[in-house]
């Protein structure tokens, strides 16, 4: 491990959800067997092809909400801009596609999660509350029932939205990064990022100042100083981090 000078400890945790705290891909591959085995068992005979449109419309809306990514702030609610514009591109109402959207990329995963979430979860965040760090999620998608069904809900204390109005920007914007350090009032050196992709989460904690960590499992850990002394690693675990911030798992 690479090991350089270490800026204040952080004072707050702000976590990535999706991708950080339990692997998006093995949900989304049960998702995708899930609804396979549905079609499978149908009793109509457009089941199949009713499972493959489903796993399109998905696919499309993916593709075209990282598109909005690009879009900074807009004008019009993110909220509805991620239904609109990819539900008209595929010839279909706004609400049919929130429906679809919400049916399985929000309820039907959280069964899995309990099962999937990264190992030590909750002794790290509960190790962070015992060092005296705040605890936040910032995801692209509202982070409540998630946190819920990987049980560490009651340990965080914020949970932001790309989409929430008060913030309204996808990642790598900075504006949710921001929003956080705004209602703890703390200054943005003060939040450490704790991510997965450096694309989106790097650029954008970067952006707003933050200190940053990339949790890449198997990766070599390499713990250096970013721009202005502040963290800017990558580690392979939870448990590294807690290490490389001298915190002991909690219970």
């Amino acid at each position: 491990m690479s090991t350089a000078p270490r800026s204040v400890t952080p004072r707050a945790l702000l976590l990535d959800l999706d991708g950080t705290l339990y692997p998006l891909g093995a949900v989304r591959r049960r998702m995708a067997l899930e609804l396979l085995a549905g079609c499978a068992a149908g009793a109509l005979s457009l089941a199949p092809f009713r499972g493959a449109q489903t796993i399109r419309r998905l696919k499309v809306f993916r593709a075209m909400r990282e598109e909005m990514r690009g879009l900074g702030r807009p004008e019009e609610p993110l909220e509805e801009l991620q239904y609109r514009l990819p539900a008209h591109a595929m010839g279909m109402e706004a609400q049919a596609l929130e429906a679809l959207v919400a049916e399985w990329m929000h309820e039907r995963p959280l069964k899995h999660l309990g099962a999937l979430h990264l190992p030590g979860l909750r002794p790290f965040l509960a190790g962070a509350r015992a060092a005296g760090a705040r605890l936040g999620v910032f995801s692209d998608y509202p982070p409540g029932a998630k946190l819920e069904a990987l049980g560490v809900r009651d340990l965080v204390e914020l949970e932001l939205a790309a989409t929430d109005a008060g913030i309204n920007a996808f990642k790598p914007h900075p504006a949710g990064f921001r929003h956080a350090c705004e209602e703890w009032g703390l200054e943005p050196r003060e939040v450490l990022f704790v991510g997965d992709r450096d694309e989106l989460d790097g650029e954008g904690a970067r952006a707003a100042g933050m200190g940053l960590c990339i949790l890449t499992p198997g990766a070599p850990e390499v713990s250096a100083l970013g721009p202005g002394g502040l963290p800017d690693w990558v580690l392979p675990d939870l448990e590294t981090l807690a290490e490389t911030l001298g915190w002991s798992a909690g219970s």
